[in-house]
């Protein structure tokens, strides 16, 4: 059923957002060199790597630099990152990973094999089912570029305080999970995104 969902409502928003998506398409172009989409490789559904779609919000080759964003302290964001970042707009081709079927719309939100790595036993979990555009977390979290970037340390902030707190409310998430609640936490992210 929820694979029905996301392949339905993704093809749907798709097909909604095109001229949008061709507009932010331009914008990026006109405000830095580089491609359209940043593609990262993130870890999926049993631990398979995949390809994660995004709006490119900084310079080319950013990511040779770190991979932690400190927000208005990071200068490799460009202007239309910055509202891109800001709206969660950047998020949005990750609609494509939903139809691709790499990703649900709601579900943890897939990290990197550099943290993932650093999973326990019981925090793998998280890994055995697909990940998602929005979480718990993610909304609790809306304001991580913030907090990391008042960081002194913002690796540490992250991977002790920020991830552990993540993974333990998305290992509560899939105790209780079920489409009802997976369309309530997307309405409440969507009204966040436009708050």
């Amino acid at each position: 059923m929820k694979r029905i969902f996301d392949l339905f409502f993704s093809i749907l928003g798709l097909i909604l957002l095109l001229p949008f998506f061709l507009i932010i398409a331009i914008l990026i172009k006109l405000d830095s060199k580089g491609t359209i989409f940043y593609l990262q490789e993130r870890i999926g559904k049993n631990g398979i790597p995949f390809k994660i779609f995004k709006f490119r919000t900084m310079v080319e080759d950013a990511d040779k630099k770190g991979l932690l964003s400190l927000g208005k302290k990071d200068n490799r964001i460009t202007r239309v990152g910055r509202f891109l970042r800001k709206t969660k707009f950047d998020e949005l081709p990750q609609l494509i990973n939903v139809l691709k079927g790499d990703m649900s719309f709601v579900g943890p939100r897939p990290e990197v094999k550099k943290y993932t790595d650093l999973y326990t036993d019981k925090q793998r979990k998280i890994l055995e089912v697909r990940p998602g555009i929005t979480d718990y977390a993610s909304l609790k979290y809306i304001d991580e570029e913030q907090i990391l970037g008042d960081s002194t340390n913002p690796e540490k902030t992250y991977v002790e305080k920020i991830m552990q707190d993540k993974i333990n409310i998305n290992l509560e998430y899939l105790q209780n999970r079920n489409l009802l609640q997976d369309i309530k936490l997307i309405f409440e992210t969507v009204f966040k995104m436009f708050r």
